[in-house]
């Protein structure tokens, strides 16, 4: 009979959010981006998004990152762009990765406030360089995520022809399981590559400059 609930309750859950229909939006996605400090490796194991509907989704986003040009201070905005298909606008960011030059393993929850959804659906008339032109209908649909050793990160919210607002910065978690929750024996995605220890060797870890 439990195992009977169980399953009557599984199935009415997917029957909402099957129910909940595509995202409202101005446009058919919006973009994750995940970077780093030059050399400062990082392999994120999983970008998961709980969306305003309340609908979780899991592995939205992971992997390489995009690097900046300078292992010292940040970026604003951008790196490896990644879809949220059928995704609605983010409540709640969780974000698991691998600091490979320290090694570390950090894990870090994200709120995402209401000025930034809010500014995710406000049309903007703007120059794109690109194209030498002004655009109207412009959105901030990329939410960034940027990582740096010590665990600590900086979102911003922006988009094509659009400078980047940041959104927050924020202190991880040491994430006492290890890569990849313990299943792998401690073993890292890899070890850092050779243009990367030769700059930490030389340099250091510019912790603080972030």
């Amino acid at each position: 009979m439990k195992r009977l609930m169980l399953a009557l309750a599984i199935v009415a859950l997917a029957g909402c959010a099957a129910g909940q229909g595509r995202p409202r939006l101005p446009y058919d996605y919006w973009y994750v981006g995940i970077a780093a400090p030059r050399y400062m490796e990082v392999w994120v194991e999983s970008v998961d998004v709980i969306d305003r509907r309340g609908l979780a989704f899991f592995h939205i986003h992971g992997g390489v990152v995009g690097y900046t040009g300078n292992p010292v201070g940040w970026h604003k905005g951008g790196g490896a762009m990644k879809q949220a298909s059928n995704v609605d606008l983010p409540e709640t960011l969780f974000v698991r990765w691998q600091s490979l030059v320290e090694p570390q393993v950090y894990k870090l929850r994200i709120d995402i406030p209401q000025w930034v959804r809010d500014e995710m659906v406000k049309p903007h008339r703007a120059y794109c360089p690109g194209r030498k032109q002004w655009r109207d209908n412009q959105y901030r649909f990329d939410i960034s995520i940027g990582m740096a050793p010590g665990g600590i990160a900086k979102a911003w919210v922006g988009g094509p022809c659009l400078s980047n607002i940041e959104i927050g910065r924020y202190q991880a978690r040491i994430d006492p399981l290890g890569p990849y929750e313990g299943n792998s024996n401690g073993r890292y995605y890899r070890p850092p590559t050779e243009a990367a220890q030769t700059y930490i060797k030389e340099h250091g870890i510019p912790y603080g400059s972030w």
